[in-house]
């Protein structure tokens, strides 16, 4: 038996597929879900989807930035802000981006603006890790 996952950002279906297993990044950190998992609504927090596909060992990934999951009868349906699969990241763009995001959150004292560097920092640190 495998999950029926669909991925939804604010215009269109951005990635449907099965899974054997599921790891979302919470609100109140990763979770996991297999077949037959108790219904559930859920945050989430921008981070790392892992998808385990049915027919190997392989993993998929995608960086998702914030939203809900929805588990309920073997089917989980994400909505989100934005995705974007792990295999699409030019990961030197990354890394720049995730350093220089860094540095910027560090150097930032301004309540308002140390909110809107930490999103960043927490967006770009996802599409590098």
């Amino acid at each position: 038996m495998t999950l029926e996952v669909s991925i939804i950002v604010p215009d269109r279906v951005f990635w449907k597929d099965t899974a054997k297993e599921i790891i979302l990044p919470t609100l109140t950190g990763q979770m996991g879900v297999l077949t037959n998992h108790i219904p559930l609504l859920t945050g989430l927090d921008t981070g790392l989807i892992l998808v385990k596909k049915p027919s190997s060992n392989d993993w998929i990934y995608l960086v998702v930035m914030g939203g809900f999951a929805l588990v309920n009868n073997n089917k989980v349906t994400i909505l989100v802000n934005e995705a974007e699969l792990g295999s699409e990241i030019n990961f030197e763009e990354a890394e720049s981006t995730f350093l220089s995001s860094k540095l910027a959150l560090e150097n930032v004292s301004d309540g308002k603006k140390k909110i809107e560097m930490s999103s960043q920092f927490k967006k770009a640190r996802a599409r590098f890790v």
